[in-house]
């Protein structure tokens, strides 16, 4: 699922920054990237995936220790009721507690930081991104920071301190959006740890059977991706109002030639 995950956190990152005071096309934008990268840091916690196997050693060390740190947190805080599971995949790092703790770490981070430290977070967005959709997302993320840099009001360094706070919330709302799409599979996710539902702490929340789906197929490729691609590109600033003038412009005739002569 990661190339879904990634394309629902930009969904999500254009449908937030607005919200968040994050008006202009390029505040949106620097915000959606960050999102869209970070709806791939739950993932941390599968030696598998492409956010441990980003820089290596690094991320392999810190995926090894967030696995154990999330396999401790269960086995300390599970009800006679939840899985006898490890406790690694799919559990601490899907929380709404991780990604809210995660957020208030960035924000106070990139508000200290400044320009700098924003700059840092987008582009780590940026390449958790590029480890899920693959090569091609290089020269487009180049020709996306070349477009931002010379079409960007002259303070460039205040267009990125403007959302140094806001930044954070664009990490918390993509490992959420993450969660969310996890909870839509077979699988669930038990994302509102630690409330206790059913007599469960790690409760897997999920659809009715009919509704879910399983990663990789039909539904995710053919339906839930090729949706949030469209929506992708209607979302950012300007796009929509752009397409229905457009449309009206080609296919409405004007209010004159409407009325009919006596």
């Amino acid at each position: 699922m990661g190339r879904t995950h990634a394309l629902t956190g930009w969904c999500a990152g254009l449908a937030l920054a607005p919200a968040v005071g994050a008006g202009s096309v390029h505040q949106a934008v620097v915000f959606a990237a960050t999102t869209a990268g970070f709806a791939l840091l739950p993932d941390l916690d599968h030696p598998g995936a492409s956010a441990s196997r980003l820089l290596g050693w690094l991320t392999g060390a810190l995926s090894w220790l967030l696995r154990r740190v999330s396999a401790a947190v269960y086995a300390l805080t599970k009800g006679p009721r939840d899985e006898k599971v490890t406790g690694k995949h799919r559990h601490l790092s899907h929380t709404v507690l991780f990604a809210a703790g995660l957020g208030v770490v960035t924000s106070w981070g990139t508000a200290e930081g400044g320009p700098w430290a924003v700059v840092g977070v987008v582009v780590f967005g940026l390449m958790l991104a590029e480890g899920a959709l693959g090569d091609w997302l290089l020269p487009v993320s180049g020709a996306a920071v070349a477009w931002w840099f010379f079409t960007a009001p002259p303070d460039r360094a205040g267009e990125l301190t403007a959302i140094s706070g806001w930044l954070g919330i664009a990490v918390a709302a993509g490992c959420v959006t993450h969660c969310l799409g996890d909870a839509l599979t077979e699988s669930g996710c038990p994302f509102l740890f630690p409330v206790p539902i059913a007599g469960e702490t790690w409760y897997e929340i999920r659809p009715p059977k009919a509704l879910r789906f399983k990663t990789g197929k039909k539904v995710e490729k053919r339906l839930i991706f090729p949706v949030f691609a469209l929506l992708g590109v209607l979302l950012v600033p300007g796009v929509w109002t752009y397409t229905v003038d457009t449309f009206q412009r080609l296919f409405i005739p004007p209010s004159s030639q409407q009325a009919t002569t006596p």
